[in-house]
């Protein structure tokens, strides 16, 4: 039964395209569960100078802070950027079923990256996200469209400052159009879905979407981001 309603919820891509940008945020929270790490989500404006700092956005209903997924993602590239500072900004949204305040995700990430950006000359940029908070590093990215309510894009000199990019089950991808393929991004970007996940592949393996860091694709997302780094 939950497999059937899920086919219905992503079953989009011949609707209009407006309604296709809220049907994309709403698949990546369709099988989501409620998951219990949490910490106080830091102000855009509270800046240290890292050598390293990743943006990342949690998956729908997650507690506040950078999720399961987010934590096993920075853990493991943590052990692998050697002796060099990481800090780690989580991107304050609701992460609710309101799909569409996503955007309001999508602005605070911004605002955060830019004043990275003009504050830590130095510091390298990861983005990342998971299932609705990879959506939100799309918006950023511009894949695949404009989202109603983004109203803070990235400046085009702040492209230079991304060093990489890793979303996990990303509902982009369901429909063809992976982090991957951005002319800007995509070579700097890893874009993993498991096999059968419902959320960025035709499948149905609701299980496959919620097993992301703990299967080895956080460490596998953080090993392409550490040679970038």
């Amino acid at each position: 039964m939950a497999h059937r309603k899920l086919r219905g919820k992503l079953s989009f891509v011949s609707v209009p395209l407006r309604t296709v940008a809220a049907a994309v945020l709403a698949a990546s929270a369709a099988i989501a569960t409620p998951l219990t790490l949490s910490s106080a989500l830091p102000r855009a404006n509270a800046v240290a100078c890292n050598d390293i700092e990743v943006v990342f956005a949690r998956g729908t209903k997650e507690d506040p802070g950078i999720g399961r997924v987010g934590q096993a993602f920075v853990n493991d590239l943590r052990n692998l950027v050697g002796g060099r500072s990481l800090g780690v900004y989580a991107v304050n949204y609701p992460a609710s079923y309101d799909f569409l305040a996503a955007a309001d995700g999508a602005n605070d990430a911004s605002a955060h990256i830019q004043n990275v950006a003009s504050t830590c000359p130095n510091t390298k940029l990861v983005l990342g996200g998971y299932s609705q908070g990879a959506a939100i590093i799309d918006v950023l990215a511009a894949v695949p469209f404009p989202v109603i309510g983004f109203t803070n894009p990235l400046p085009p000199y702040v492209s230079d400052r991304i060093a990489a990019l890793a979303v996990f089950g990303n509902p982009s991808t369901r429909i063809g159009i992976p982090l991957t393929s951005s002319p800007v991004y995509g070579t700097r970007s890893i874009d993993l879905c498991n096999p059968g996940d419902p959320i960025c592949s035709p499948g149905d393996d609701v299980p496959a979407h919620r097993s992301y860091g703990p299967d080895g694709t956080a460490r596998q997302a953080a090993t392409f981001v550490a040679n970038l780094l």
